[in-house]
């Protein structure tokens, strides 16, 4: 009876020695910090967001400023009988993630939509990925520095305005923050595994993959996915800068794509070189 439960949990180190190995070799971590980089130095991405600048600040603090001023101190009393002295931090946390959410909801439903459609198209220009583009955007002729500039009309909008499923997820796991410490840092990874299977919708959107796909793509790279997430979402919530760092994660997710399509031809090239060797 001890052998099979042996080799139950050998086998289990082994998978997940090979996800950890998978999860490091893709670098899915250095993605939100390769995005924020990328973003400040490429000035042409700025204008989707300095086009909505004013109204995200205004709405960001308008938000943030109800949400602690009425929310704040209830939330406080309500911690203190759970978490004692660390109710200060945890009451801060929640109020921020509420806030983020709230922001977020509104931000990329009524003004951030097209704007960050946009910068995520803009950087496969940038990375010489518009291949992945045709067929769903047009492509503006001449010669164009500024790759925003370069884009033209959708043939659809592809983006969710909302996703609803992470709205609900998002109540579900709000009851975690009773918990001290542990169900503060469990939250986030939860929250970092739900933004992580979102963070390419528009890169399968222009594979043309269908749920399905999708789906099976995901699950066999949910700890790259999960990592990004986390650290996504962590930035996100950072106080009148959530929206910035919503541009520079787009950033970091297109250049993660345009790195597994770049992957993806050479793995391609190198097979047809194998297989002309083999014929030859």
């Amino acid at each position: 009876m001890v052998t099979p439960k042996v080799g139950d949990v050998t086998k289990d180190l082994k998978n997940f020695q090979t996800l950890v190995r998978s999860t490091v070799k893709s670098e899915a971590y250095m993605y939100p910090v390769k995005g924020i980089l990328y973003f400040l130095a490429n000035r042409s991405l700025w204008k989707p967001l300095f086009s909505q600048l004013i109204p995200v600040i205004c709405l960001s603090i308008s938000v943030i400023a109800f949400m602690f001023f009425f929310t704040f101190v209830p939330q406080l009393a309500v911690l203190t009988l759970v978490n004692g002295p660390l109710a200060i931090f945890t009451t801060v946390f929640l109020t921020l993630s509420e806030s983020s959410v709230i922001i977020n909801f509104l931000a990329k439903s009524f003004l951030l939509h097209e704007a960050l459609l946009d910068t995520f198209d803009g950087v496969l220009l940038l990375k010489k990925q518009s291949g992945l583009l045709k067929g769903v955007r047009e492509l503006k002729v001449g010669h164009f520095n500024d790759p925003i500039a370069k884009l033209g009309k959708l043939a659809y909008s592809p983006f969710q305005r909302f996703s609803l499923e992470a709205f609900i997820n998002y109540l579900l796991y709000l009851p975690l923050n009773l918990i001290p410490v542990v169900g503060v840092i469990v939250f986030i990874i939860a929250q970092g595994r739900s933004r992580g299977r979102v963070v390419h919708n528009r890169y399968f959107n222009l594979k043309q993959w269908d749920r399905i796909k999708q789906n099976h793509w995901l699950n066999e790279r949910i700890f790259p996915y999960t990592i990004f997430g986390t650290l996504a979402t962590l930035l996100e919530m950072i106080p009148c800068a959530g929206m910035f760092f919503s541009f520079t994660n787009t950033v970091g997710a297109a250049l993660w794509a345009a790195d597994i399509e770049s992957q993806n031809s050479r793995t391609s090239e190198q097979s047809q070189g194998e297989n002309i060797m083999q014929s030859t």
